[in-house]
């Protein structure tokens, strides 16, 4: 009888320990599913990083594209606005062609008179689209930073050109990082190149690399690097 009784506790310990197993392995089987989904939560993120990095190309080659299809260069776009708007050139950029928006050169024109003007020109006729009249208030600083400048945009554009197909030209009356150094600021496109900066004496015409986008690329990877030092220094 004692035997029995005995048999039965054996046996019923036995099943229990079964069943602790049995609930320890399905307890096992539940986190993989969960590391499972952790993983595709990371992947997910990737493929939103890789999205991102493909849009910025898709928009680099739409640029390229629209630069190389302009037949209007930089220097006849900023003839033809000084043809209708006489004065002084002080910017122009290859705009529009995205999501219907008709491609154009904008050129903003300072007139003797101090009035600004945006003149839009086709980039494949040269024909003048329209204008109008801008309010700005740099332009007591724009006829400082001019003044016995013998460089214009279009020269600027000109020895820029070199580099590849000019897209933009832009006058920075503050310099390089606000050292007060005017220069013109021109934008270049080569075949198989990425968008590359240039900086055009107003003086001289010499052309030198613009640098400023690196330095800022550099000085932001430092702040986050701080950021991340800074994060991980509250835990302790």
């Amino acid at each position: 009888m004692k035997r029995n009784i005995v048999i039965a506790a054996v046996t019923a310990a036995a099943l229990i320990g079964g069943g602790t197993a049995t609930a320890l392995a399905t307890s096992g089987e539940d986190d993989p599913g969960k590391a499972s989904g952790q993983a595709d939560v990371r992947g997910s993120s990737s493929d939103d990083g890789d999205d991102t990095a493909d849009d910025a190309d898709a928009d680099d080659r739409d640029d390229a594209a629209r630069a190389a299809s302009a037949k209007v260069t930089a220097a006849d776009a900023l003839a033809a606005a000084l043809k209708k708007t006489p004065g002084t050139a002080v910017s122009a950029d290859l705009d529009g062609g995205d999501d219907g928006e008709r491609a154009a050169w904008e050129v903003d024109v300072l007139s003797g008179d101090g009035t600004w003007h945006s003149v839009r020109i086709d980039p494949a006729s040269g024909k003048v689209l329209g204008s109008q009249t801008d309010d700005e208030d740099d332009t007591d600083e724009v006829r400082a930073a001019l003044k016995g400048t013998s460089v214009d945009a279009a020269e600027a554009v000109r020895a820029a050109s070199g580099h590849g197909t000019v897209t933009s030209v832009e006058l920075d009356e503050d310099g390089h990082h606000g050292d007060g150094e005017t220069a013109w600021e021109v934008e270049t496109r080569a075949s198989g190149k990425a968008e590359q900066d240039w900086r055009v004496d107003p003086r001289t015409g010499e052309v030198t690399a613009d640098r400023s986008h690196d330095s800022h690329s550099d000085d932001s990877r430092s702040d986050d690097s701080d950021d991340a030092d800074d994060s991980g220094s509250d835990d302790d």
